[in-house]
């Protein structure tokens, strides 16, 4: 790429910032919110949303539990104008809800707008022109001056049309493509409509300052920000809001530090849905907060609902790997990643902690409608013993040794390296029964009986290649006493039998699960379990598990 020499800064960065937002960690308490979905995020759709597809958005929206909701442009279309009648007309906005419209700076589309807004409790009505130094030049070949009266006579429209109306709305004003205008020019003519609107505390005004297209890095924005909420007038009356744009991919970058830096006010859209590369995420937004335990005023908790709607009327898909709301988000397929998971969940477990500290995990999957059975531990060939292990204990009970979870780790990768593909739990748990649980494939137990004199005496009836065989030994426990009649009367070689045991804490509360290690005489470790009600009989057949799976070793 040899063009950049074409390329220049269209921004104009504040002289001599403050940077007060520079000294601040965090931020400490969510904005208030707007929707702008059914305006931004409509308008910028292949196939925009029907009448009855932007109903069902909006009542998610409310569901959500965005107080202010952006409908659209009511004098553009047909379609706008009816979707706002049909929420008036048919009582649809919550009285706590406000819907906001956008109009022009032209007196018979305001009229136009105020007339769509008949019957509706509360509004937002929303002026707008461009500002910048590109479109001033390019576009409208007009002066500052020029401009600035555009935006004038749309304000004074406004008081005009709302007192022959008797409404009193609140009003927003946007130097449209603020990122590309200058400090003071923006400041200049955002006094100029609030000189006109006069706002108080009890009806404030706001005032909104668009990244319509992203023009800087993040810091110069909120140099720009911290510079208009510090020189605005009637600062107590009014709200800062911020509407940024993605082109750079800095949209919730751009909203952090301008919060920072004083603003009060974010629009923006459900997974930054928009024109060009789309609008902040709100979703993303507001999860950072709420991941640093601010809490954001909007509800998330039901997750796959919402992407399911947004898919729908959308017809948009949210990408796998979308912050907190893709479907592999939370997803962890590295072993040393589902290995730490699983410890940190064991941790927290064991210690009773009310925070959330688990590894790779900024947010605990089910605030947000996640299920840790099928979205947090995903296994494939990449996978690690820890999250097989973590799978088979948190999905079904099995509480695997330490040392035979690399095992069954090799086994599972191997399957799944094998089939090039992803093995859901019930899989893993198919391949874990399949190669350790009950095995008799070469030698089938049959029955078995002891006694005591005073040393265990065992009775065991095997079948071989279709010939029943019965085997006797002694031993020093009903376990060593099995072994000794294999090894004894069998030839088979083995040494250091371990086990371990517990209840099923999963399916029947019944039965008990054995797991057996044995030594084979080439110095290979072979493990093999049992489920029987009986807990002696479990680890029985957990030995003769080992014990064939070690003829095949």
């Amino acid at each position: 790429m040899n063009n950049t020499s074409k390329y220049t800064r269209q921004f104009f960065p504040v002289k001599n910032p403050t940077r007060k937002w520079a000294d601040k960690t965090y931020i400490e308490k969510a904005p208030s919110w707007c929707s702008v979905d059914l305006r931004d995020g409509n308008q910028s759709l292949i196939i925009p949303m029907s009448l009855e597809e932007k109903l069902d958005f909006f009542q998610l929206l409310v569901k959500v539990g965005f107080k202010e909701i952006e409908v659209g442009f009511p004098a553009a279309s047909e379609t706008e104008y009816t979707f706002l009648r049909t929420l008036i007309d048919e009582n649809l906005i919550p009285d706590d809800v406000t819907v906001q419209v956008l109009t022009q700076s032209r007196e018979h589309i305001i009229r136009k707008t105020f007339e769509a807004l008949k019957g509706c409790k509360n509004a937002i009505v929303h002026l707008y022109n461009s500002t910048s130094l590109a479109q001033r030049e390019q576009v409208f070949r007009k002066s500052k001056e020029e401009i600035i009266k555009i935006a004038t006579d749309g304000a004074e429209l406004f008081e005009k049309i709302a007192a022959e109306m008797g409404t009193s709305y609140r009003y927003e004003y946007s130097p449209e493509s603020f990122t590309g205008t200058e400090p003071e020019f923006a400041l200049e003519i955002c006094n100029a409509v609030l000189d006109i609107w006069k706002p108080t505390p009890d009806r404030k005004a706001i005032i909104n300052l668009p990244v319509t297209v992203e023009l800087s890095s993040p810091h110069v924005y909120a140099d720009q920000v911290e510079y208009m909420c510090d020189n605005l007038k009637y600062r107590d009356a009014i709200e800062v809001s911020l509407h940024p744009h993605n082109d750079r991919g800095c949209a919730v970058a751009d909203s952090e530090l301008g919060i920072l830096a004083g603003a009060d006010r974010i629009e923006g859209t459900l997974f930054g849905n928009g024109e060009r590369t789309g609008n902040v995420d709100i979703v993303t937004l507001a999860l950072n907060m709420y991941a640093q335990g601010v809490e954001p005023g909007l509800d998330f908790t039901c997750m796959p609902e919402i992407t399911g709607l947004y898919e729908r009327v959308t017809r948009m898909q949210v990408y796998d790997r979308q912050p907190y709301a893709g479907k592999l988000v939370f997803a962890a397929f590295s072993g040393s990643h589902q290995d730490a998971i699983a410890k940190g969940m064991k941790w927290r477990e064991e210690k009773n902690c009310e925070t959330w500290t688990v590894p790779y995990l900024p947010i605990d999957p089910g605030d947000v409608g996640r299920m840790y059975e099928t979205d947090v531990i995903r296994i494939n060939s990449q996978s690690g013993k820890g999250g097989i292990g973590y799978l088979l204990e948190h999905n079904f009970g099995y509480t695997l040794p330490v040392k035979m979870r690399e095992d069954v780790g090799y086994k599972v990768k191997s399957v799944s390296d094998h089939a090039h593909a992803e093995l859901s739990p019930e899989e893993v748990l198919q391949v874990f029964t399949d190669t350790y649980v009950n095995i008799n494939n070469h030698i089938k137990l049959l029955d078995y009986h002891f006694t005591r004199t005073p040393e265990i005496n065992a009775t065991v009836s095997v079948e071989i290649d279709g010939v029943e065989k019965e085997l006797k030994s002694t031993g020093n426990g009903r376990l060593d006493a099995v072994s000794n009649a294999i090894k004894q009367q069998l030839g088979i070689e083995f040494s250091d039998l371990t086990y371990e045991e517990h209840a099923l804490t999963r399916g029947s509360s019944s039965k008990a699960i054995t797991y057996v290690s044995i030594t084979l005489s080439n110095g290979k470790k072979v493990w093999g379990a049992g489920i029987h009600d009986d807990i002696i009989a479990s680890s029985i057949n957990a030995l003769f598990s080992a014990v064939n799976r070690g003829m095949e070793a």
